[in-house]
C-alpha cells in the first residue's frame, strides 16, 4: 500500500490543561528494526496522557512526544526482523506514546491481535488496561482462585478490567465507587460495590476477613487505610496516586502481619518485560475475551480533533469505563 508522508497528530503545545492539546501534521513516522506501523482507526485515552499534557510524566527516551499509549488498527508497515504480522493485518497494541495520531510505531512484540468478533473501537481499550490489570494483580500481586481482591476506582477502564479478569480467575472482588449508577456498573460485571461516600471500605473488608490483594491508583489517605483492610499476608499494589504518594504509615502492621507493599508503572519498563507481558495476554487473556468473561466498557467516544473535550470529560471522574478518540477508520 502507498503511505501518505504526512499525517493529522494531537500535540501537546505546552504543560497545562485540556486546551494545550492542539491538532497539527507531522510526518508518517518509519517502522524501525522489530517495530511495525499501525494505521489507527481508535486510541484509547487514559489518565498519563492527562499527567504527560500537564507536564508530570515525561515520555521515556525515544518515545513520541504526541500523548496515546493505547490503539487499534490494521498494521500498514513492518520493519526489518519483523515476521509475526502483515500489512493489513488488525491489531491492538501497547505504544510508548504517539496514539494521538493517524499513524504510530510500536515493536512488534507489543502488539496483539484484535479478538474475533470484536471491533476496532473495543479493541482499542485492550492494552493498556489489560497490560496493567494483568502484570500486577497476577505477575506482581500473584492473585488466586479464593482470593478476596479489592480495587479502588472499580468504575475505571483499569477498574472495569480488574472486576471482570479477577472474577475470571476465581477471586471474590470488591470494588470502590463514588456513586450510585457507578456502583451499579461494578455490581453488574460481578463485584461488590463499596459507595465510599456512604461505607467505608477499611469496615466492610474487615468485617469479611480482610483482602488478599489491593490494587490502588488513589494513594494519599488511603495507603494507611489499605494497611488496615488487609488480610494477614495480603498484598498491597500502587499504580497511580490520584491523592498523592505520601503518607504516614505504620510499618510494624506490615512486620507483624506480613504485608507485602508494591507498585509498579508500565510505561517505563523495558521492551522485553511488556513483550512478556502480551505474550500472557495472549495465552491467557484472549481466550477470557472469546469466552465472553472480559469486554471493554466504552464510556464514550470522540473524533481525534476533539481530543482536548475527551480529556475534560476523564478529569471529571464521571465517565464509567474507557474513553475512545475516533479516526474515522472504524
Amino acid at each position: 500500500m502507498t503511505l501518505p508522508l504526512q499525517m493529522t497528530a494531537i500535540e501537546i503545545s505546552r504543560p497545562g490543561g485540556p486546551e494545550v492539546l492542539r491538532p497539527v501534521t507531522r510526518a508518517v513516522p518509519v517502522p524501525g528494526q522489530g517495530e511495525i506501523l499501525i494505521e489507527i482507526a481508535y486510541a484509547g485515552v487514559n489518565r498519563p496522557d492527562a499527567l504527560q499534557r500537564a507536564g508530570a510524566y515525561k515520555a521515556p527516551p525515544g518515545a513520541s512526544d504526541l500523548p496515546g499509549l493505547e490503539c487499534a488498527g490494521r498494521v500498514a508497515a513492518v520493519g526489518p526482523g519483523v515476521s509475526d504480522w502483515a500489512v493489513g493485518d488488525a491489531v491492538c497494541a501497547l505504544l510508548p506514546g504517539g496514539g494521538y495520531a493517524e499513524y504510530a510505531t510500536c515493536p512488534a512484540a507489543h502488539a496483539l491481535p484484535v479478538p474475533a468478533g470484536m471491533d476496532l473501537k473495543s479493541a482499542a481499550c485492550l492494552p493498556e488496561t489489560c497490560f496493567t490489570v494483568w502484570s500486577n494483580i497476577v505477575m506482581r500481586g500473584g492473585l488466586k482462585a479464593g482470593e478476596k481482591f479489592l480495587v479502588h476506582g472499580g468504575s475505571s477502564g483499569i477498574g472495569t478490567t480488574a472486576i471482570q479478569i479477577a472474577r475470571a480467575l476465581g477471586a471474590r472482588v470488591f470494588a470502590t465507587a463514588g456513586s450510585a449508577e457507578k456502583c451499579a456498573a461494578c455490581t453488574a460485571l460481578g463485584a461488590i460495590a463499596i459507595n465510599y461516600r456512604e461505607a467505608d471500605f477499611v469496615d466492610v473488608l474487615r468485617a469479611e476477613g480482610g483482602a488478599d490483594l489491593i490494587l490502588d491508583m488513589v494513594g494519599g489517605s488511603y495507603i494507611a487505610r489499605n494497611i488496615k483492610a488487609l488480610a494477614d499476608d495480603g498484598r498491597m499494589i500502587f499504580i497511580a496516586f490520584l491523592e498523592g504518594p505520601k503518607a504516614e504509615i505504620n510499618f510494624a502492621q506490615v512486620m507483624l502481619r506480613r504485608l507485602t507493599i508494591t507498585g509498579a508503572t508500565l510505561r517505563p519498563q523495558s521492551d522485553a518485560a511488556k513483550a512478556e507481558i502480551a505474550r500472557q495476554l495472549r495465552e491467557r487473556v484472549w481466550p477470557l475475551i472469546a469466552a465472553g468473561k472480559l469486554r471493554p466498557i466504552i464510556d464514550s467516544t470522540y473524533p481525534l480533533t476533539e481530543a482536548a473535550a475527551a480529556h475534560a470529560r476523564m478529569e471529571t471522574s464521571a465517565h464509567i469505563g474507557k474513553i475512545v478518540l475516533d479516526l474515522g477508520r472504524g
